[in-house]
């Protein structure tokens, strides 16, 4: 996986106060986490919105700072829901040559031949926990569905996983099936009221009185 690089700089100022003014200038606060003292720091808005057209967890990013270059990956990050502005990023530095375990999305690929018969597509598992060594993660896990038939579901144990990555949950849980589609309910025939039965029909009134009882009792 190739690795996003962002220029940062170390952040002077803590508090709302100090994090207000830097977002005003254009720059994102945020903070480096992981097996060394965490560091805050402040990242350009502009460069990250490029790089980052969307955020993803298992993308190594590349922080390059006067002091070095750091390898890491997004953690978590706070984003305003009305002008989609990202308010701060936790970044989490990985140590070189150990595995980490990390979420990395799942990708159906096909359409089902159990949906062209009438079922419906339901996909249960968006990602897998994965484990692996960082230069060994993948952006994405595609499936197959093509061949998934009506009344069929496929598993974790389905998923083929690049080298090197090991998945986390039970190889039985389901990624996804095709279900049949919910019978629609039938509606019994509508009652006239006031309907008069035809002269010289005798019971006539009588049975339909009868049908009345039975409809309330399958009600």
């Amino acid at each position: 996986m190739e690795a996003k690089k962002l220029n940062v700089e170390m952040r002077q100022g803590e508090g709302k106060g100090a994090a207000g003014r830097l977002r005003s200038s254009g720059k994102i606060p945020a903070v480096i986490y992981g097996h060394t003292t965490p560091t805050s720091i402040t990242v350009d808005a502009g460069e990250f919105r490029t790089a980052f057209r969307r955020i993803t967890q298992n993308t190594i990013v590349e922080l390059h700072m006067g002091s070095g270059v750091h390898e890491v990956l997004v953690k978590d990050y706070q984003k305003d829901n009305l002008t989609g502005r990202i308010l701060h990023v936790d970044f989490y530095e990985f140590e070189k040559g150990k595995s980490l375990r990390t979420r990395v999305p799942i990708r159906l690929i096909g359409n089902p031949v159990g949906v062209k018969e009438g079922g419906i597509l339901e996909s249960l598992l968006h990602r897998l926990d994965v484990e692996c060594l960082p230069r060994d993660m993948p952006e994405e896990i595609t499936l197959d569905i093509n061949e998934l038939a009506l009344d069929r579901a496929l598993h974790v144990s389905d998923l083929v996983l690049p080298p090197g990555v090991r998945a986390l949950q039970a190889s039985d849980q389901v990624v996804c099936l095709v279900a049949h589609r919910k019978a629609e309910e039938e509606v019994a025939p509508a009652v006239v009221e006031g309907e008069v039965p035809a002269e010289g029909e005798e019971g006539a009134e009588e049975g339909a009185e009868k049908t009345d009882e039975t409809e309330e009792k399958e009600e």
